[in-house]
């Protein structure tokens, strides 16, 4: 991933700050996540994840919750919200990671971002990570935590008639899967809040071709995140993996989406824009020129990243009626 002329990536129109940062990542030279165990890529995502992100902005509130699954188990999330003022809207987030890596910990200052920017509270789950728990587990426990949160609004300060759900990566797909979910129960969301989601059965977009090698993200670390995930080819067909299977779209919530331009991603969210707009559903896309996948993690060295936060919130304000 060198910024040099011989860059396999030489040929893309990206922002200078997006050069430099692949050309940090191609000097540090460290071992594809694809080659290592899940732990080891969990820590080594950990290891990365805020080196190039914003001082973690302090806020009147952060409150560490535990949400209870349908099989008992006791989920981690954090509470972030900058007032304490009663009865805040409330933004459900779910990382990015493959389903396989990534935390609360990893998505800290994007999350308090979101708060702080957009004066709603942000709760952050803890979702149980793949090998260990396989598909549909991860999309459980994004269902069994909204659910919970709307139950629980009252008594956490929040108010259950302005929720939202939003996620990254694969935790866009959680939160699209989410939102329908929502839909199906009689549950009405405000927005729905995506950073280049995963939408597809089988990852074959132009964009999944043309960016096979990267940057940032190639197809044999994407392939090899599913396979922890959900090894089985037949389940992948399943909308709560691939939401653009799901039969119709019709009642689900409005969306903002934000990708980015080089991204094996971004056919899958534009799809997803279009599934969205052909039903009727008001949606704002953003495609944020020049940069990479992950790069809402990377505001200190990339004015986009700061442009999205500050996109995503104006959203969530517009959507809660906060302005």
């Amino acid at each position: 991933m060198a910024a040099a002329a011989s860059s396999p990536f030489a040929g893309l129109r990206l922002t200078p700050q997006m050069r430099a940062v692949l050309g940090g990542m191609a000097r540090a030279a460290r071992a594809p996540l694809h080659t290592l165990t899940p732990a080891q890529a969990r820590a080594a995502y950990a290891a990365g994840a805020g080196v190039l992100e914003l001082a973690p902005a302090p806020l009147a509130r952060v409150q560490e919750l535990r949400i209870p699954a349908r099989d008992g188990a006791a989920l981690p999330a954090r509470l972030y919200a900058s007032t304490a003022a009663p009865a805040l809207p409330a933004l459900l987030y779910l990382h990015g990671g493959g389903f396989t890596i990534g935390s609360i910990e990893t998505h800290d200052v994007l999350c308090r971002e979101l708060a702080r920017l957009s004066g709603a509270a942000v709760v952050s789950l803890g979702y149980r990570l793949a090998p260990e728990h396989r598909f549909p587990v991860a999309s459980n426990d994004t269902w069994d935590a909204l659910a919970w949160l709307h139950a629980q609004a009252a008594p956490l300060g929040l108010d259950a008639a302005r929720l939202a759900i939003g996620g990254d990566s694969a935790g866009g797909t959680l939160a699209a899967a989410g939102a329908l979910m929502a839909r199906d129960a009689g549950l009405a969301l405000s927005l729905q809040l995506l950073f280049y989601p995963g939408t597809t059965a089988h990852q074959d977009t132009p964009s999944h071709a043309a960016f096979r090698d990267g940057p940032i993200i190639d197809k044999a670390t994407v392939d090899w995140l599913f396979a922890q995930y959900i090894p089985d080819h037949a389940q992948r067909e399943d909308w709560r993996f691939a939401p653009l299977r799901v039969d119709e779209v019709d009642g689900v919530a409005p969306a903002w989406i934000g990708l980015a331009e080089y991204d094996p991603l971004v056919d899958e969210g534009i799809a997803w824009a279009d599934r969205l707009r052909a039903a009727g559903i008001a949606v704002d896309l953003e495609i944020y020129r020049g940069v990479t996948h992950e790069f809402i993690k990377m505001g200190r060295a990339l004015p986009e990243a700061c442009q999205a936060h500050q996109d995503a919130a104006r959203a969530l304000r517009a959507a809660f009626g906060l302005e």
